[in-house]
Order: C-alpha cells, then structure tokens, then sequence
C-alpha cells in the first residue's frame, strides 16, 4: 500500500502486520489439517479477520485509505453472509469464498502496478494478486464443489496473505528506520558543511580583535580579524567577503586558472614527457643538465 502516515504510525503498522502474517499463516495450517462438516462456519470468520485487517489499514493512514476502508465494509457483509448461510451445499460458500479472493487479488494487482516505481516488492504484490484471482475464478467456478476443494482453497489464502503480510511489514520497518526530513548530502558536501559550522562556532565564540588592515583591498580599508562584537556583518557575510579578498590577491599575484568547461591548453614549447625507462636515461645523461 502507499503510506503517507508518521514515522511512528509506520512503526506500529509494521508490527501489527507482522501479527496478521503469523495469524494467516496459522489459520491456514490449520485449515488444512482439521476436517469441518460445515465449511461457511470455517470461511466466515476467515474472511471477517480480512476485513479487520482492511479496517486497521484504513485507520493507519494509507493514502488509499478509502479503498482499504470499502474492502472493510464489503468483506464484512461477505463474511456475514458466510456465517448466516442456510444453505448445505458447498455452491453459495465457494462463490462467496471466490468473491473474497477475486476482489482482493484485483486490488493487491492495481496497487502493486501504481506503486511500480516507490516500491521495489511492487511486482511480488502483483504475483500475490494474480494469484489470488485465480483462486478465486477457480472457487467460484463449478470445479469447486467437494469440501476438500474448498479448504485447498482456503488453506491457499492463508499462506498467500501471510506472505503479502509479512513482506509489507518488513518493508514498513525498512522504511521507518530513517527519518524522512534529513537531508543525505555527497561527502563533499557534508565536508563543507561541517567546516561551515566549525567556523561559525568559532566565530561567535571568538574574543574580541583590533581591526587589521588588508593591503589588498584598495585603499587600504580596514578588514576585521575576528569576532561579531567588532562589526556588523553576519559570519556568511564575511566567508563571501574573504572569499573575495582570496580572489583579488591571487589577481594580484597573476595567478588566474581556466574558466569553467575549458580546457587548459599546453604550451607549444614544452617538451615531451618520458614515458620509457630510455628516455629517462637520456634525460638524465644529456649534457648541461
């Protein structure tokens, strides 16, 4: 599903959903093992536990709430009808049971093909859904008319969204380990950052200076050394004015570098490079040197 709650929402949800995958995995262990004569007293509670796992979707803050919210109420009135069915034959459980399955296996394929490029287990959810339809088409269908077809059937979903469970709680606590509003900078960055704020630590706690004079402002204007008691401008103010300061007197000194996306072009007059072990022992013999 797509979440859009709080880190700590996210937290309990994970944990919530790791209790619902134990509980689909027990309850279709047991399906297969126990032998019921009536099967809609079986499936009636299975399908209400669904749809309380819908409601607490729901309530978790999923930006498909709604859709959690309406699966909720329709897998309510699917398992009610489970357990007040008079009926003693397997025809309107099956149908009922293939209703459950096609329903949520339409969903579990539409949201894992929305969520194809936010979530990397996009594409087990959609085998997961496929699946399910499938079942779903084959306990509605008339093949599915013996009890022991029906609980297969049943067993198969337990396992199925025990999986879907427990891989979307592993996956929420995944994503609920970091915090969303911290920013991951290149170590370059975080580098400079960190000198950044090295030096505005130091700057305010710096004492008070005598001002300097900077012989490469013109005019010999007065820069201050040190300190915010001694001028006005903010700690940026001055990093972008010493930076300046740096530039002028490389100026100064005729130091001056490429611009930016050109190349820097060789002199015509250097000589080569040695690149054998030959060469160097010419260059090193060659006379005058």
């Amino acid at each position: 599903m797509l979440w859009s709650g709080s880190a700590v929402r996210r937290g309990s949800m994970w944990g919530f959903l790791m209790f619902t995958g134990a509980a689909w995995l027990a309850t279709g262990w047991a399906v297969l093992r126990l032998e019921p004569t009536n099967v809609a007293a079986v499936a009636g509670p299975i399908v209400l536990f669904g749809a309380l796992g819908e409601l607490i979707r729901a309530l978790a803050g999923t930006r498909t709430w709604w859709i959690n919210a309406f699966l909720a109420v329709l897998f309510c009135v699917t398992g009610a009808l489970l357990l007040t069915d008079q009926d003693s034959t397997l025809t309107t459980p099956a149908a009922l049971i293939g209703w459950y399955l096609m329903v949520r296996g339409a969903v579990d394929v539409a949201v894992g093909i929305m969520t194809r490029g936010t979530d990397r287990t996009w594409n087990l959810l959609v085998t997961i859904g496929v699946l399910q339809t499938g079942l779903g088409f084959f306990s509605a269908s008339p093949f599915a008319r013996a009890t022991d077809l029906v609980l297969v059937v049943l067993g198969a979903l337990g396992v199925l969204r025990a999986v879907a469970d427990l891989v979307t709680a592993l996956r929420l606590r995944e994503v609920a380990g970091p915090r969303r509003d911290v920013l991951e900078l290149p170590p370059e960055r975080a580098a400079g950052v960190s000198g950044y704020t090295a030096g505005l630590t130091d700057y305010e706690g710096a004492p008070t200076r005598s001002r300097a004079r900077h012989r490469a402002r013109p005019g010999g204007s007065t820069v201050t050394a040190a300190g915010p008691a001694t001028s006005g401008e903010s700690f940026h103010e001055q990093v972008v004015r010493t930076t300046a300061d740096l530039d002028a007197m490389l100026a100064q000194a005729g130091i001056t570098g490429p611009r930016p996306g050109t190349a820097l072009e060789m002199p015509k007059d250097m000589p080569a490079v040695p690149d054998t072990p030959a060469a160097v022992e010419s260059e090193v013999e060659r006379p005058g040197r």
